[in-house]
């Protein structure tokens, strides 16, 4: 007997119709997706999601009507069938890089070849459960104490958006409103607070060491206590920071 893989009910929402037929031509071309729809604005956006339920959008930020955000916004509010996965397509990446960095599974920046297109499947495509997809947690734009962990975050170099697995960040260091992210010798600065990522990361792996700093503890050297009794945490790529004098305390009566 021959088991068909079934295909990922694929929904597009973009208001360009060039865009949206380029889309439509790319998704069928794609042999995992099966396209369900096409609409131009944000509300057809959201009913058609609510009425086709397709487990993949491809949705631009700006529409009229509703703007991308809006329709997550309004889909989080409501009870089951879980969020779809998202890939956002947008021409102006300063606002979906401060409202997702931590939740977008990916973008499509304009203009976009077809090889960003597959890179982005791709990424959606990646087993998560039986769905064969990972569930994009949009609750988080509307409730900011989500702390469901991250597997990865959207960052920004050189007007290029690429995500970074969270494995791979070494420290976070942080100022008021801007945190930089190193990971494999380059330093990435979001804009996004340090308590941002806090609740995100895993606790067993990242520790907080001061108001300002989070490292990864697979990526430190060693820990040493200064004159006044305060670790100085050395990372494998150079840096240093002092722990805090809570902090200090706590891995004092941890150690072993």
């Amino acid at each position: 007997m021959n088991h068909r893989t079934p295909r990922i009910r694929t929904l597009i929402a973009e208001d360009e119709p060039l865009s949206r037929e380029g889309l439509a031509e790319w998704v069928a071309d794609t042999p995992a997706l099966e396209l369900v729809g096409a609409v131009a604005d944000g509300p057809q956006a959201l009913a058609a999601i609510r009425t086709l339920q397709p487990a993949l959008v491809l949705m631009d930020i700006h529409m009229p009507g509703l703007s991308g955000l809006d329709v997550l916004r309004a889909l989080a509010a409501e009870p089951p069938p879980a969020m779809p996965v998202v890939i956002f397509t947008t021409a102006h990446d300063t606002h979906a890089v401060t409202a997702f960095e931590l939740h977008a599974v990916d973008y499509l920046l304009k203009p976009y070849a077809r090889e960003r297109f597959d890179e982005a499947v791709r990424h959606a495509l990646q087993p998560a459960g039986a769905s064969g997809l990972r569930t994009l947690d949009a609750a988080a734009l509307a409730d900011g104490e989500d702390t469901t962990p991250i597997t990865r975050i959207i960052v920004r170099d050189q007007g290029r958006l690429f995500p970074v697995h969270v494995d791979a960040i070494e420290h976070l260091r942080s100022d008021t409103k801007y945190t930089a992210i190193a990971s494999k010798g380059r330093s990435y600065l979001v804009r996004l607070p340090i308590t941002s990522f806090e609740r995100r990361l895993d606790p067993a792996r990242f520790l907080k060491i001061s108001r300002s700093c989070i490292v990864n503890l697979d990526f430190v050297e060693s820990m040493t206590p200064d004159d006044s009794s305060q670790f100085v945490v050395q990372m494998r790529d150079g840096t240093r920071v002092t722990a805090s004098r809570e902090v200090s305390k706590q891995l004092r009566a941890d150690s072993v």
